[in-house]
């Protein structure tokens, strides 16, 4: 097991290498001149070589590019055209929220995927395994953008229920662990940064701090985004998960199980569903990709100020050095998702040899 967790780790590498490329390239096609979108239209030529020159952008562009991955090893994303402050700062002030959105939305995909998965399976050929699959076709054909302004427009303008944007009300503060900690001068570096990230996820600091009407405030906030971004995984998890397990269902083991008198909800939760969930587990592990780059309309729509705004608004402005760091992070997280994912399916199947 550890030689193959050894071994993924260094296939990440050349995975990197190829997206950084990738992005670096692309990023570098986009009409458009830096200059021009952070200077303005009436900013003058010399105004402009003395910003291409300053930013490295004269340089050609495989100068560019091994200085760029010459700073990645030495754990520097770079520098933000835009605004001027270390890409890795920015970052880490926007992924606590995309990180506490994407989880949010798993959870809600996962727990009503598979429920209404085994509801329909187990119901099969029945009006509810009908119903359930016509949801699911339905909500697997929803734009995301598109169902966050409907759910926005009913519950929030019209009902009135939850709010409609942002992360948290006007005038609700959340202490930072680092205040709560006195953590000051004297701490290590690496432990006052890893504080001060964990204290931009606004549910566990509100939680360690007591501030429960700012949890639940944080919560209200969440539901909406987490809705819209969660319905297509929940339609594809359901679907899968019906699939998966009525053809498990089906298999003679489950049959002599059932000949031999144990009752259907122990054959479903002790047999089945274990043996069901390899693909599921699969599914479950793209649909994370898929939570993040979701993230991109979600955040957008209901103004959150995650990493998926930042990189529209970045993308806009031609910021180059911040789109390149949030999408090697996002790849990485992604990267080691599958392999957390690849892991699980050893605990589910022994007969699976990673080895």
């Amino acid at each position: 097991m550890t030689k193959y967790i050894l071994r993924r780790l260094v296939m990440l590498i050349p995975v990197l290498l190829g997206i950084s490329i990738i992005t670096f390239s692309m990023l570098r096609l986009i009409p458009g001149d830096p200059c021009r979108v952070m200077l303005g239209e009436r900013a003058t030529a010399e105004m402009c070589a003395a910003f291409a020159e300053r930013m490295g952008l004269n340089d050609p562009i495989y100068v560019q590019f091994g200085r760029y991955l010459f700073n990645i090893v030495r754990g520097d994303l770079g520098t933000s055209i835009k605004t001027g402050q270390p890409v890795t700062a920015e970052l880490i002030q926007r992924l606590p929220m995309t990180f506490e959105l994407t989880l949010a939305s798993m959870i809600l995909a996962v727990t009503l995927g598979i429920l209404a998965g085994i509801i329909a399976a187990v119901r099969n050929n029945s009006a509810v395994d009908l119903a359930t699959m016509v949801l699911a076709n339905v909500g697997v054909s929803m734009p995301i953008f598109w169902l966050g302004l409907i759910l926005m427009f009913i519950f929030a303008f019209k009902l009135g229920w939850l709010p409609p944007s942002g992360r948290s009300t006007v005038g609700v503060e959340v202490v930072s662990l680092t205040s709560l900690w006195n953590l000051g001068a004297s701490t290590p570096r690496v432990l006052y940064a890893l504080v001060d990230f964990l204290s931009g996820f606004r549910l566990l600091t509100s939680l360690v701090t007591g501030n429960m009407a700012a949890f639940w405030d944080t919560v209200k906030h969440l539901i909406l985004p987490a809705a819209a971004l969660a319905t297509i995984p929940t339609a594809i998890i359901a679907r899968m998960t019906r699939s998966s397990l009525l053809e498990v269902l089906n298999q003679d083991y489950i049959r002599t199980a059932r000949a031999k008198g144990l009752t259907p909800r122990l054959v479903l939760w002790r047999h089945a569903l274990k043996n069901a969930m390899l693909p599921i587990v699969t599914v479950i592990g793209l649909e994370v990709g898929y939570l993040l780059g979701g993230a991109f309309l979600t955040e957008t729509v209901f103004s959150l100020p995650g990493v998926g705004r930042l990189m529209v608004d970045r993308i806009l402005a031609r910021d180059y050095p911040v789109v390149q760091g949030a999408v090697l992070v996002i790849a990485t997280i992604f990267v080691f998702v599958n392999l957390v994912v690849d892991l699980t399916y050893a605990w589910l199947d022994p007969r699976i040899r990673l080895e």
